[in-house]
């Protein structure tokens, strides 16, 4: 699976204008599932988004993860993130999970959050979503586990 974590200081998804998920502080996480992807997979890389420390702590280091800081996520799914774009100026997306299964792990990765961490906001698989935040810092990190 193949993630881009920005830190933010806030963000929001709106669908057809109204606002379906929105955070304060925390991470906006835009994910993409793959063809060899398992619901694992899926697990490993929210194991590591969760721990993944990126947050200042009292002396500005960046020493603290999303849960240290108690902050929030927003999921979002985006297939673009498998983009190839080796030739030619038009993306290709054979790299990205068929939609069912996408459709599938990103559910799972969403539950799980939910399961582990208290503060997790989504966006729509699938729909038309505008994605507005405030990256702080900035800070943006792609992640990527097999």
């Amino acid at each position: 699976m193949i993630a881009l974590l920005q830190r933010v200081s806030r963000a929001q998804v709106d669908v057809g204008g109204q606002t379906i998920g929105a955070i304060g502080q925390g991470l906006l996480v835009l994910v993409c599932a793959e063809p060899t992807d398992t619901p694992a997979t899926a697990e490993r890389l929210l194991a590591k988004v969760l721990k993944l420390r990126i947050f200042g702590d009292a002396v500005g280091k960046m020493n603290l993860s999303v849960q240290d800081v108690q902050g929030g996520l927003l999921i979002v799914s985006q297939f673009t993130l498998a983009a190839d774009t080796r030739s030619g100026n038009r993306p290709g997306f054979k790299d990205a999970a068929p939609p069912e299964q996408g459709r599938a792990l990103y559910q799972h990765f969403v539950d799980q959050a939910r399961a582990q961490h208290p503060v997790v906001a989504t966006g729509e698989f699938g729909a038309d979503m505008q994605v507005e935040l405030l990256n702080d810092g900035p800070v943006t990190i792609p992640m990527r586990v097999n």
